[in-house]
């Protein structure tokens, strides 16, 4: 099955790009947030999760997110992560390393989407990328942020970053917690095997305000022990 997979991306990601292209053309003049085109990719993305009948994949709680700006927090487990979160189909910059925006297709496809870059350990590139999420906040688009930063090869939770939890509180959005599961099982280790058979779910819960005056660390550290009851970890 994983050669089957790896196969029909390789065939389709050209053409995918070659129709994304034209769609950015066509709408940039009258959508600068990319929104239609973000559209298409989730769309577009999301469908390589479909590609194995035996992979389940369920995607509950989407009418949660708000429609204007807000910050979705998302635990991280594998490179599979961003594909099932496509299934959000909402529109919404999410944040990634900036080495996958050099890549062909991938990263151009990115660029065009101007989605939000962060080259890790790097203080003025964490700076750049918080600038960058207040200024989508404040055009009304979601940012969609791993506050773990990457996947740990275990189990337990890491360390929530306060980034998404500044953004909140200075911008005064909701926070909206995602969790996934099942996407650990779907990548053997770092890919790029698949599992067979495996039941992926993406499950958005209720978004609550920042509560006022409460410090970003103290509630990433809730919001990470928040995440550890739901999804049955240890932090």
């Amino acid at each position: 099955m994983t050669v089957a997979f790896w196969l029909a991306v390789v065939l389709t990601m050209p053409l995918l790009f070659v129709v994304s292209a034209l769609v950015f053309v066509v709408s940039a003049p009258f959508d600068p947030d990319r929104r239609v085109l973000h559209a298409f990719v989730c769309r577009s993305c999301h469908a390589y999760l479909h590609l194995n009948p035996l992979w389940r994949v369920r995607v509950e709680g989407r009418e949660r997110i708000p429609r204007g700006p807000s910050v979705l927090v998302v635990n991280h487990q594998s490179l599979a992560d961003v594909a099932a979160c496509m299934g959000l189909h909402r529109p919404f910059k999410f944040v990634s390393k900036a080495s996958l925006f050099s890549l062909p297709l991938v990263g151009w496809s990115m660029r065009m989407l101007r989605y939000v870059r962060l080259e890790r350990g790097r203080p003025h590139s964490t700076r750049a990328m918080l600038e960058d999420c207040r200024r989508w906040l404040r055009r009304g688009m979601a940012v969609l942020m791993f506050p773990e930063g990457t996947y740990a090869p275990g189990e337990a939770l890491l360390h929530f970053k306060p980034g998404a939890f500044l953004l909140a509180r200075d911008e005064r959005v909701p926070l909206v917690p995602v969790l996934l599961t099942g996407t650990r099982d779907l990548v053997l280790g770092d890919g790029p095997w698949m599992a067979p058979r495996v039941d992926i779910r993406v499950r958005v819960l209720d978004p609550f305000d920042f509560p006022p005056g409460a410090d970003a660390m103290r509630v990433a550290a809730e919001m990470r022990e928040r995440f550890a009851r739901e999804l049955g970890r240890q932090i």
